[in-house]
């Protein structure tokens, strides 16, 4: 059974850093893109970075120039780099992999993380 672990968010000071990790475990023989989505309190879950198997990537207006995405396929696992991070940062950090796995099938499957809490403030 395959399985997702975020990790990485917690409280940070204005123009701080975290680097945000999703595993995924079990089955899986590929990681695809890495999407990042973050849902603040009261708002639509919103598309913030995505990174492809080639490695290019793309970010929301809002986080260019702060975040990087990166994945890494020896290990399964998509990272989100976050710099001078902002109170309006503020949000659960959903990672959404695109792996091949071995189920019934040999197939592309999507899977969500748990999300991870991510707060800036003073």
């Amino acid at each position: 059974q395959v399985q997702l672990v975020e990790s990485g968010g917690g409280l940070v000071q204005p123009g701080g850093s975290l680097r945000l990790s999703c595993t995924a475990s079990g089955p899986v023989f590929v990681i695809g893109t890495v999407d990042w989505y973050r849902q603040a309190p009261g708002m639509q879950r919103e598309l913030v970075a995505t990174v492809d198997r080639n490695g290019s990537t793309n970010y929301t207006d809002s986080v260019k120039g702060r975040f990087t995405a990166s994945r890494d396929g020896d290990k399964i696992t998509g990272y989100l780099q976050m710099n001078s991070l902002k109170p309006e940062d503020t949000a659960v950090y959903y990672c959404n992999l695109d792996l091949f796995i071995r189920d019934h099938f040999l197939r592309w499957k999507k899977y969500w993380g748990q999300g991870t809490q991510v707060t800036v403030s003073s």
